[in-house]
C-alpha cells in the first residue's frame, strides 16, 4: 500500500523506547525535512519527502543504524536515535517529519546469504560522495518531460557514481532482486519509495526534545 507524496500522515507518533523492538532491517527511514536543502529536493521532486535511508539492526551491541546518504557528506550510517534526540549533534532532533515503512518482499528476499550481500554491498559504499549535482539534473529531468532536449543534453543528465540518499537506497535493495519504479522523467527520488505500492507505512516517529 503506497504512502501519500503531497502530506504527511496523521497518525499518533510512535513511542520509540517501546517500538524500536519491533523495527527490522531492511525497513526504510522516510524524511520530510523543513531546512533549505530538503526544501530544494521537494520542490525538485514535487513532493514533500526530501529523502531517505534504511535500517539495519546490530542486536548484538544493541544498536538500530540508518544508512543513507547525505549532503554533504556522502554514504554513511548514524544511530537512528540521533535522528529523534540529537541529529545535529547540538541535542536537537531531526528537523522535519520521520516515517518508518517496510517493503512487503524485504523479509522473503533477504534471507541469509542473501541478506549478507546487502549488507556488505551497503557498507562497500561508506565514503561515495553525495552527488549535490544530481538534485539540479533532477530539476533538468523535470523540465525535461516538458520541452524537447538534445542527444548532448541528454547524456549529460545521465547517473554517475555519486549518490543521492534514493539512489544509494535503490541500488542498495537492487542487490537483492527489489527494484523501486524510476521516475518516468528518469530519476528515483524519496517519493518513488513511498510511491510504491509494495511499500507501506509502519510508524510515524517524532523527535525527543
Amino acid at each position: 500500500m503506497a504512502i501519500a507524496v503531497k502530506s504527511f500522515p496523521k497518525d499518533q507518533p510512535v513511542n520509540y523506547d517501546t517500538f524500536r523492538q519491533q523495527i527490522q532491517t531492511g525497513d526504510i527511514l522516510l524524511c520530510s525535512g523543513s531546512a533549505w536543502f530538503s526544501k530544494m529536493i521537494q520542490s525538485a521532486t514535487e513532493s514533500i519527502w526530501s529523502h531517505v535511508g534504511f535500517v539495519m539492526r546490530l542486536d548484538t551491541i544493541d544498536r538500530i543504524m540508518v544508512l543513507e546518504s547525505v549532503e554533504p557528506l556522502g554514504v554513511r550510517t548514524v544511530p537512528l536515535s540521533k535522528y529523534l534526540s540529537d541529529y545535529d549533534s547540538q541535542g536537537n532532533p531531526y528537523p522535519g517529519g520521520l516515517i518508518l515503512a517496510r517493503h512487503q518482499d524485504f523479509q522473503t528476499k533477504a534471507k541469509a546469504a542473501a541478506l549478507t550481500r546487502f549488507g556488505q554491498f551497503a557498507v562497500d559504499l561508506f565514503g561515495y560522495p553525495y552527488d549535490t549535482d544530481e538534485i539540479a539534473k533532477i530539476a533538468a529531468r523535470i523540465m525535461a518531460s516538458h520541452f524537447p532536449f538534445s542527444a548532448k543534453d541528454k547524456k549529460a543528465l545521465e547517473p554517475d557514481r555519486e549518490y543521492i540518499c534514493s539512489e544509494y537506497a535503490y541500488e542498495c535493495y537492487k542487490s537483492i532482486g527489489i527494484e523501486i519504479d524510476y521516475d518516468p522523467r528518469g530519476f528515483v527520488a524519496p517519493a518513488d519509495f513511498a510511491r510504491s505500492t509494495e511499500v507501506s507505512q509502519v510508524a510515524v516517529l517524532k523527535g525527543k526534545n
